[in-house]
């Protein structure tokens, strides 16, 4: 993969989250520093946007193939890593069958780099595993992080000069692994989508984290007997057209351009010049689905959303960009337990999957079932009673064009 190569750097992306609007940019800065740096990607490369829903993550994959050569899972994304192209490419020191205790993918990648034998691995943190759908990860576990990167060191310490480590965990979580793994050279951080980018130095480790949503990415290199890091932002201005090995990624992106183009209709007055509050739209959401559907009680999480600027008329990409998971709404119990104190289980469950809208608000004590994501009603509820018969994303076009909205707020 990298024999034709002569590697001086570590170039790291993390959390693009399919954001291919403006893709030239991103994609022809890599195809540039390809050859003198080893491209990794800290996962989350897949889910966020129009592109993927549909495209099916054929458009990733494709640039992932073509322009990276190793890869950390994220939460978003993870079946994707188990196709056998993609799994070649990623490693992952905790990732388990959950009863045998074998490892889901490689331990380690090892690269030469600036003249050392780098060795690369990878975590994903619990919170970030725990957040996949269930049905996703069918007889998969994680294991402590601090642990398994331990084991990959003591065993492979004698093959290489610097540790490289690909985290989806979270900033605040890479910090504390600096702390408690003080052989890891440098931790490109992933999964927080915070303002923290650093470099940070823990003892002798950097941690760094590159721009999200292709913004810009992480950097590494070798300097005497350690190593410098830093951040950059792709350039403001790129060829139009991607070069000729990318020519199928242009054409399918351009494909799905045109079609995310389409509009569904004017949107209300609420709502237009834009970019809606998560909380609030949710809120409209909670009235309109109690009332359309005769639902006693609706549980959604903000981060469901992703808040998009909008303008006069809403376009299927405004859509799918500001719900862009494909959740189906579901009715669902709530786990034995918590029928008589909902208010316990919010509180459980905004810890898991973020700040929670519920219309009413508060749940009355009687609530025993809700209507809900299929996300919430699998991984953290008790499971579905029926189906809605509706997508999330077909909702939130009602309210979001709804006439009846002339007049709210």
């Amino acid at each position: 993969m990298t024999a034709t190569r002569t590697l001086r750097q570590i170039v790291a992306t993390t959390d693009v989250h399919s954001t291919l609007a403006n893709a030239a940019p991103f994609l022809n800065h890599l195809h540039v520093l390809r050859p003198t740096s080893l491209v990794v990607d800290c996962g989350d490369f897949f889910e966020g946007s129009g592109y993927y829903r549909l495209a099916h993550g054929s458009i990733e994959r494709a640039i992932l193939l073509k322009l990276y050569d190793v890869l950390a899972p994220g939460n978003h994304g993870w079946p994707h890593h188990f196709e056998p192209a993609l799994h070649r490419l990623t490693v992952c020191a905790n990732a388990v069958h959950a009863h045998t205790g074998d490892p889901l993918f490689r331990r380690l990648r090892i690269a030469d780099v600036g003249g050392q034998h780098v060795g690369v691995t990878a975590v994903i943190g619990q919170q970030a595993f725990h957040s996949i759908p269930a049905g996703q990860r069918p007889e998969q576990d994680v294991t402590d992080p601090v642990q398994a990167l331990r084991e990959v060191m003591l065993a492979h310490h004698h093959e290489v000069d610097g540790w490289i480590l690909l985290s989806h965990s979270g900033f605040d979580q890479d910090l504390k692994l600096a702390a408690a793994c003080p052989f890891l050279d440098v931790i490109f951080a992933g999964h927080c989508h915070s303002e923290h980018y650093g470099p940070m130095r823990v003892g002798d480790t950097l941690i760094v984290k590159g721009r999200e949503l292709a913004d810009g990415y992480a950097i590494a290199t070798p300097v005497g007997p350690g190593w410098g890091a830093g951040t950059a932002r792709f350039p403001d201005r790129a060829p139009a057209a991607l070069p000729a090995d990318l020519s199928d990624v242009q054409t399918r992106i351009d494909t799905i351009s045109g079609q995310l183009t389409g509009v569904l209709g004017p949107i209300a007055k609420a709502y237009r010049h834009a970019v809606p509050d998560r909380h609030g739209l949710l809120v409209d959401l909670g009235a309109c689905l109690r009332t359309g559907l005769g639902a006693d009680a609706v549980i959604l999480n903000e981060t469901a959303l992703r808040p998009v600027p909008l303008a006069d008329a809403l376009t299927l990409g405004d859509l799918l960009a500001i719900e862009p998971f494909g959740n189906q709404l579901v009715h669902a119990h709530l786990p034995e337990g918590f029928c008589q104190d909902p208010q316990s289980l919010l509180k459980r469950l905004a810890e898991q999957a973020g700040p929670l809208v519920t219309a009413p608000d508060p749940l009355p004590d009687t609530t025993t079932t809700v209507l809900t994501t299929d996300y919430l009603a699998d991984t953290y509820l008790a499971g579905r009673a029926h189906a809605a018969g509706l997508l999330l994303s077909q909702a939130l076009k009602h309210v979001l064009t709804a006439p009846a909205h002339e007049g709210a707020r």
